[in-house]
């Protein structure tokens, strides 16, 4: 019966399989080629583009590849570790926010020429890039606190990458930069929200454990 129950909250259904160790790591590996492959692209067509949203994602997702890197580092390690690196975790995305923030402030000052076009095809491979990293996370049953933050990561990256594609729409028929830099500050909020929830989450999995023990 525990079984059918993911982190006690979410039913997963017959088909899914119960992923061991090797699985998890497997999966988590092919999560973060992806993610800095994605990253890669997000810099280079920010770049082209002008792009505050473009270049926002690409550091997103560079931050998820660090912290998919620690997930692997934590599979085989104590939950106060996988606790700790769940901790980095949401810490870096809140950094991240912050920097984003700054990069919108700049180009709101300097001004942007965004391309709305490049903004769109791009952000169309991320969505699906990000929407199989999500889907490959979903499959591992019994998610501890560190992979819970890796599925937050990638799902923050699907919202972000739907908020691009219209902002790409509105540029491309206004030539204004503020909906890129609208995005921007939007994907940087994702940012704080889904780290603040990961830091809770981490704490909240220290007391959960505290009461197993007692």
């Amino acid at each position: 019966m525990g079984q059918d129950w993911l982190d006690g909250e979410e039913w997963v259904s017959e088909t899914s399989v119960n992923l061991d160790s090797p699985d998890k790591r497997r999966t988590l590996w092919i999560v973060l080629a992806l993610n800095v492959a994605i990253a890669i692209a997000f810099f280079g067509t920010g770049i082209l583009a002008d792009s505050s949203a473009l270049i926002a994602n690409g550091l997103d997702n560079s931050s998820d590849a660090v912290v998919y890197a620690l997930s692997l580092l934590a599979l085989s390690r104590s939950q106060k570790w996988k606790r700790a690196a769940a901790r980095v975790s949401g810490v870096m995305l809140l950094i991240f926010a912050v920097g984003v923030i700054l990069d919108v402030g700049r180009r709101f000052v300097e001004g942007s020429e965004p391309g709305g076009w490049l903004m769109m095809a791009m952000a169309a491979v991320a969505a699906v890039v990000n929407l199989l990293s999500l889907r490959l996370l979903q499959k591992i049953q019994d998610k501890d606190v560190n992979l819970r933050a890796a599925t937050t990561f990638s799902l923050n990256d699907f919202i972000s990458n739907g908020g691009i594609i219209i902002a790409g729409v509105i540029v491309l028929f206004t030539g204004a930069n503020w909906p890129d830099l609208l995005v921007g500050i939007a994907v940087a909020g994702v940012a704080v929200y889904g780290g603040i929830d990961i830091l809770r989450d981490a704490h909240q999995d220290k007391h959960d454990e505290k009461g197993d023990i007692h």
